[in-house]
C-alpha cells in the first residue's frame, strides 16, 4: 500500500518537456472552446453566426457592403451571404497559400491589424471566421471576386482541397455554410427568434444596411427583411411606439472627432423607467463604460445648468442622475479604431477618451436643443423635478419602513416556511399562487433546501406605480424581506438568501396572470435577480394518466396525444389538472419540486428590448395598445381555461 502511494505522489509531481503540448492550428478552439467563444450552449451555437456576420458588418463599416442575408436550411447548417469585396483570393506571402486558406485556418489572421483592411471592426480580431471553421463538422466558403467563383471545403477546420475557381461571376461578395459540430455542442438547433431580435439591432445600429434572416428548415417559410434609413433614430421611435413621448422629435448627435464617430439618439417618455442601451463597433455593451459615463454625466449636468439658468431650478436644488433619466430612452453608439472591452464578461468599453469625446457632443448637441426649444425645455427640467420629489417621497417611504423593520429586518414574514440551509447556494424559494396550493407545496418539499412563500391573490402591477406605492404593499414587502436583497439601486448581490427563485402557478389564465406581474415587478424593480439567472418558472404537468396501474404526467397536449396514441387509446384514467391544489404533496414533489425530475424554465435577458416592448404592451396605462396585442394574438391560443 505504501508503495502504491510513493508511486501516485511521483507521478503526480514529474513535470518536464514531456508535459508541454503543443497544439497546431486550430487544435487549441475545439480543445477549450469556451475560451473563444463563451460557452457551448445555445449561447456559443448563436455566436458562431454572430462571428460570420461581423466579417460582413466590417465591409459595410468599411463601404464596401450594403446587404447582408442569413439563411437557417433545412439541414441543419447555416449560411451567411454578404455582397462585400469577397475574402482576398491571392496566395499569402508568407504562408504560401491563399488568403482565404490563411483566414479560415490560422488564429489570429485578418485584415483588422494593422489598420490598412479595416478602421473599425467588431468580432474576434481575426479569430472568429477560424473559430467558426473549427467548430464545424463541415463548413464551405465560396468567394465572389475579380470575375471568378472560388470555392473551398473544410472538415472540422481541415481543408479538403485548395481554394479552386469553379465559374465566372460579375458579382462580389463571400459566402459561407457551415454545419455546427455535434462532437462540441449542446445543442444545434438554431432559434429563429433569437437571430431576428439581433439582425434588427445590428441593422438599426447601420443606417442603409439591408439584413435578412430567413427559416427553411419548416414547411412554410419564414422571413424577416430589415433595412432602417433612420438608424437609431427609428431605433428609439421603435423602443418607445407603446409609450407617451414628453416631445416629438428623438434628439439626433453625430459627431466624428480623431477617427472616432459618436451617435446618440434619446428622447423622454412619461414612465418612470429608464431604457439605455449602448454600443461599441456594434457590440452590446451591456456593462456599460466610458462611452455611457460620458453621456451620463453630461445629460445631468447640461439639465441642472439649463434649469438654474433659466430660473426653473432654485440655486440649492439639485437634481441627480436618476432623477434625470426617468422615463429615459437612449442609443449610444461609437465606432472606434482600437475599442478596450474590459469587465468580467468582456463587454465594458475601457477607452478613455470616449469619456470626453461624448461629453462634449452631448454638451454642444443637447445643449442647442435646449435653447431652440425652451417650451420643451422647461417640461423636460419639470419633469425632472417631480421626479425628484417623488424619489424623495419614495426615500422616506423606505426609511419609514426600514425604522419599521420592513426592508431590513431580520424576522422574515410570518408565512414563509423557510429551509433549514443557509447556505445560499444551495437554497431555492418557490413563489406560490395562494394558500391551498402553499400548504401543499409546504408538505411535498424538501425542507433542508427549499422555502415556500404563499401569495394571496394577484400582486400589485408595478409598470402603473410609483415606488412609493410599490414599497406600501404587503405581497410585495413580504417577497423583498424573503429575499433579503434589497430592490432598485439599493440591490446586493450579496445579501440575497436562495440561488434560486422559482415562480410556481397554476396552469390557467389566472395562473398566467400572477405570473406576469411577479415577472413585471423583478424586471422592473430586480432586474439583476434575472440577469444574474436567479428566476426560474416552474412547470407543473397540465394531464395526469392512469393505466395499467401505471401513473403519467404530460407537460402538454402535444405530449399527452402522442401518448395516447402509442397506447392504442384503451380505457384510462384521465384528469387536467388546473391548479397546484388538485394534486397531493407528493404528486407536486415528484412533478414539479423534485430537481431530480422537475422542468425548469431559466428567465433570461437575452432579450431586454422585447422584454421592455411586451410588458409596456401588456401592463402598461394603454388600454388599446392591450386590446391591440390581444386581438393579433388571440389566434395563437389553443386551450383557454377561464
Amino acid at each position: 500500500m505504501e508503495e502504491e502511494v510513493k508511486h501516485v505522489e511521483t507521478k503526480s509531481t514529474k513535470y518536464d518537456e514531456g508535459d508541454i503540448q503543443v497544439l497546431e492550428g486550430l487544435e487549441p478552439v475545439r480543445k477549450r472552446p469556451g475560451m473563444y467563444i463563451g460557452s457551448t450552449d445555445v449561447r456559443g451555437l448563436h455566436h458562431l453566426i454572430t462571428e460570420i456576420v461581423d466579417n460582413s458588418i466590417d465591409e459595410a463599416l468599411a463601404g464596401y457592403c450594403d446587404t447582408i442575408q442569413v439563411i437557417l436550411n433545412k439541414d441543419g447548417s447555416c449560411t451567411v451571404i454578404d455582397n462585400g469585396r469577397g475574402i482576398p483570393c491571392g496566395i499569402h506571402k508568407t504562408e504560401h497559400k491563399s488568403a482565404v486558406e490563411v483566414v479560415l485556418t490560422k488564429l489570429h489572421a485578418g485584415g483588422k491589424f494593422g489598420g490598412e483592411g479595416y478602421k473599425i471592426s467588431g468580432g474576434l480580431h481575426g479569430v472568429g471566421l477560424s473559430c467558426v471553421n473549427a467548430l464545424s463538422k463541415w463548413l464551405e466558403v465560396i468567394v465572389y471576386q475579380n470575375g471568378k467563383v472560388h470555392e473551398q471545403m473544410y472538415r472540422r477546420g481541415i481543408p479538403q482541397f485548395e481554394l479552386k475557381v469553379t465559374g465566372d461571376t460579375t458579382t462580389t461578395g463571400t459566402t459561407v455554410t457551415f454545419m455546427p459540430d455535434e462532437e462540441i455542442f449542446e445543442t444545434l438547433e438554431f432559434d429563429y427568434q433569437t437571430l431576428k431580435n439581433r439582425f434588427r439591432e445590428i441593422a438599426f445600429l447601420n443606417r442603409g444596411l439591408t439584413l435578412s434572416v430567413e427559416d427553411r428548415r419548416g414547411e412554410e417559410l419564414v422571413k424577416d427583411t430589415f433595412h432602417f434609413d433612420g438608424g437609431i433614430v427609428e431605433f428609439v421611435d421603435y423602443l418607445n411606439k407603446n409609450k407617451e413621448v414628453l416631445f416629438p422629435n428623438v434628439i439626433y448627435v453625430d459627431v466624428t472627432k480623431n477617427d472616432c464617430e459618436v451617435e446618440i439618439a434619446f428622447q423622454f417618455n412619461t414612465g418612470y423607467n429608464e431604457i439605455i442601451n449602448s454600443y461599441a463597433n456594434n457590440i452590446n455593451t451591456e456593462e456599460g463604460g466610458t462611452h455611457l459615463d460620458g453621456f451620463k454625466a453630461s445629460l445631468t449636468k447640461i439639465i441642472n445648468d439649463y434649469g438654474k439658468q433659466n430660473r426653473i431650478l432654485k440655486e440649492s436644488e439639485k437634481l441627480s442622475g436618476d432623477d434625470v433619466r426617468e422615463g429615459l430612452t437612449a442609443i449610444i453608439s461609437v465606432k472606434l479604431h482600437d475599442p478596450q472591452f474590459e469587465g468580467q464578461t468582456k463587454t465594458k468599453l475601457g477607452n478613455s477618451e470616449m469619456r470626453k469625446i461624448v461629453s462634449d457632443a452631448m454638451t454642444e448637441k443637447f445643449g442647442e436643443f435646449l435653447e431652440e426649444n425652451p417650451g420643451y425645455a422647461r417640461e423636460l427640467v419639470l419633469k425632472c423635478v417631480n421626479a425628484s420629489r417623488a424619489r424623495e417621497a419614495a426615500r422616506n417611504a423606505r426609511e419609514n419602513q426600514r425604522r419599521k423593520g420592513v426592508l431590513e429586518s431580520t424576522t422574515l414574514p410570518g408565512k414563509l416556511a423557510d429551509c433549514t440551509n443557509k447556505d445560499r447556494t444551495n437554497s431555492e424559494i418557490y413563489i406560490v399562487e395562494g394558500d391551498s396550493a402553499g400548504g401543499t407545496a409546504k408538505q411535498g418539499r424538501d425542507r433542508r433546501f427549499q422555502a415556500i412563500l404563499p401569495l394571496r391573490g394577484k400582486i400589485l402591477n408595478v409598470e402603473k406605480a410609483t415606488l412609493h406605492r410599490v414599497l406600501e404593499s404587503g405581497t410585495i414587502k413580504d417577497m423583498i424581506t424573503a429575499f433579503g436583497c434589497g430592490i432598485s439601486s439599493e440591490y446586493n448581490e450579496e445579501k440575497l438568501r436562495y440561488d434560486k427563485i422559482i415562480i410556481m402557478t397554476d396552469a390557467d389564465v389566472d395562473g398566467s396572470h400572477i405570473r406576469i406581474l411577479l415577472l413585471t415587478f423583478f424586471f422592473r424593480f430586480m432586474q439583476p435577480l434575472i440577469e444574474q439567472g436567479h428566476v426560474f418558472i416552474a412547470q407543473p404537468p397540465l394531464y395526469k394518466v392512469d393505466y395499467n396501474k401505471q401513473t403519467y404526467y404530460f407537460y402538454s397536449d402535444e405530449e399527452l396525444n402522442a401518448k395516447m396514441e402509442e397506447l392504442g387509446h384503451p380505457k384510462v384514467t384521465q384528469q387536467r389538472y388546473k391548479g397546484l391544489g388538485e394534486m397531493t404533496a407528493d404528486q407536486l414533489w415528484e412533478t414539479t419540486m423534485d430537481p431530480e425530475k422537475r422542468i425548469l424554465l431559466k428567465v433570461t435577458m437575452e432579450d431586454a428590448i422585447e422584454a421592455d416592448e411586451i410588458i409596456t404592451k401588456l401592463m402598461g396605462e394603454d388600454p388599446d395598445i392591450r386590446r391591440d396585442f390581444i386581438e393579433k394574438n388571440a389566434n395563437l391560443v389553443k386551450d383557454l381555461d377561464v
